[in-house]
């Protein structure tokens, strides 16, 4: 039983599970976990490859092709052998770092940090042991085995995840999600799991106490959930919709007692529990559970902004900005060119933003529209396609020819470099916002204003302007909630997607 009576009678709780186990263990095992132990089988031999790719191609240049027997190092060991002690310790250090927990792979940018760490983290200590036992291993070698091999198991895991995600969204591969909680917490969280399939789960039933009697279904994300019964029918349910995760959403209806015997009827079912905190959009790094006098206590930490997250931000920002303008300078100056040539008024246009700390600024953009475009604003209000306190139109008619193709592309955001390297804005943030959007801003929408804005953020990569207000919001509120320098090289990547696709521009 999963109800707290299970505790008060200890003989009918033991009963109750062995019979659950005997009932639904047969079942269950053939559940499907087998894609996940196939997928973690492919992620395994890929990273192999990728060592072994990396320290070759690393032993060819620095020693040449007929290498195997160079001798590397103070004690003139052969380069292969070399490069098959680092090959070895380079994969289980993967392995040490758990690059293949089944909780992080697939999702979140975790899987990369911890990818990203282990590489680090093995050259680090092969470094120390040379300079302390004098190995004198080739550093040009090294130099180049590293951000091969790096780069390389980055990139594969991220293969691997762009074909799961494609899998995903055909709805293959997807855990079986049984929720466990009261409408109130139970929906939101459905919703948010039936919106994105490919974070990999597909809601099958739920079960809660406010619907005993008749079977129901309750609406959530566009599709009708079945009521597979109360709290005390979990197990039955788990057979019968065939669920491999249990999320359950109102611990606190629950009680403790309950929550400790549902995990014990789970056990050796090959099912998972999930245990929703309440608390949205912020990620791991910030939670920590505390044991306090047996009872398992979220301490969440404040987002911090200040110190050395600040300086990290600070010098990839300005360093990453000076990098694209040396390199994009030609195209900058053909679309000066281009926009003189095609309509009346300056190049620049400096819009009046509002940055971190509610402090205004001159935000730079390629002009895009008719000189004077923000005096026909009021004009057009009716027209408006924005959302909550945006203002936005698919048709513009103050958009100009040659603004309409920058536009199409987020060229006209590039001169927002200058902005980066002044130290404005940010390369990855939430969205600038006009002052008078400020003004309306609630207590909760304003936490956005604790960061720089950004050039880009994980608005840009997740629609644009097809957003709701309420979407674009929690969107940015994420992003200020769990910064981290991987999320921003993620979301970076994914705006030059996001832009050659031309998701959401207008």
């Amino acid at each position: 039983m999963v109800n707290s009576r299970a505790i008060d009678a200890p003989q009918h709780g033991v009963a109750g599970r062995a019979t659950s186990r005997l009932r639904f263990a047969g079942r269950t095992q053939m559940r499907s976990r087998n894609w996940m132990h196939g997928y973690i089988v492919r992620l395994a031999w890929s990273d192999i490859a990728v060592v072994a790719v990396a320290l070759t191609t690393a032993q060819v240049v620095r020693f040449g092709a007929d290498s195997a027997t160079t001798p590397n190092g103070a004690i003139q060991a052969p380069a292969a052998l070399v490069s098959l002690v680092l090959g070895v310790s380079w994969v289980l250090t993967l392995r040490a770092f758990h690059t293949l927990d089944r909780r992080v792979v697939g999702s979140g940018s975790q899987e990369y940090s911890r990818v990203a760490t282990a590489c680090l983290s093995v050259f680090g200590v092969l470094a120390m042991l040379d300079l302390l036992f004098r190995l004198n291993i080739a550093r040009g070698f090294l130099a180049l085995a590293l951000p091969i091999g790096t780069v390389g198991l980055v990139l594969s895991r991220w293969v691997w995840r762009e074909r799961l995600g494609r899998q995903r969204a055909r709805a293959q591969n997807l855990e079986q999600v049984l929720v466990v909680g009261e409408p109130r917490s139970a929906v939101p969280v459905m919703e948010r799991l039936i919106q994105q399939p490919t974070l990999g789960y597909r809601v099958v039933g739920i079960c809660t106490q406010a619907y005993a009697g008749p079977r129901k279904s309750i609406a959530a994300g566009g599709i009708d959930v079945p009521v597979l019964g109360t709290f005390d029918d979990v197990c039955g349910a788990v057979s019968e919709c065939g669920a491999t995760t249990v999320a359950v959403t109102s611990a606190e209806a629950l009680g403790h007692h309950a929550m400790q015997s549902l995990s014990w009827d789970l056990e050796g079912l090959d099912v998972d529990m999930l245990v929703s905190p309440g608390v949205t959009d912020v990620a791991g790094p910030r939670m920590m559970l505390r044991p306090v006098a047996g009872l398992p206590l979220l301490h969440i930490d404040k987002p911090r902004y200040e110190g050395a997250n600040r300086l990290r931000k600070a010098i990839v920002d300005r360093v990453g900005a000076a990098l694209i303008l040396l390199t994009i300078a030609p195209v900058l100056a053909a679309v000066a060119l281009a926009i003189k040539l095609d309509s009346r008024g300056p190049v620049f246009y400096r819009a009046t933003r509002v940055g971190i700390n509610n402090r205004p600024f001159a935000m730079w953009k390629f002009r895009s529209m008719v000189q004077d475009a923000d005096s026909l604003k009021d004009n057009l209000r009716s027209l408006n396609d924005g959302a909550g306190v945006l203002f936005k139109m698919r048709d513009d008619p103050r958009v100009t020819r040659v603004g309409a193709f920058i536009r199409r592309y987020s060229i006209d955001e590039l001169p927002q470099l200058f902005n980066v390297l002044g130290g404005t804005m940010s390369l990855v943030g939430p969205r600038p916002p006009l002052p008078d959007e400020v003004e309306r801003y609630d207590g909760r929408v304003a936490r956005r204003m604790l960061v720089k804005p950004g050039m880009t953020g994980l608005w840009q990569v997740s629609g644009r302007s097809d957003l709701s207000w309420e979407e674009s919001v929690r969107l940015d509120l994420s992003y200020v909630e769990n910064w981290s320098i991987m999320q921003d090289a993620l979301i970076l990547w994914k705006t030059v997607r996001a832009v050659v696709a031309k998701d959401g521009a207008y």
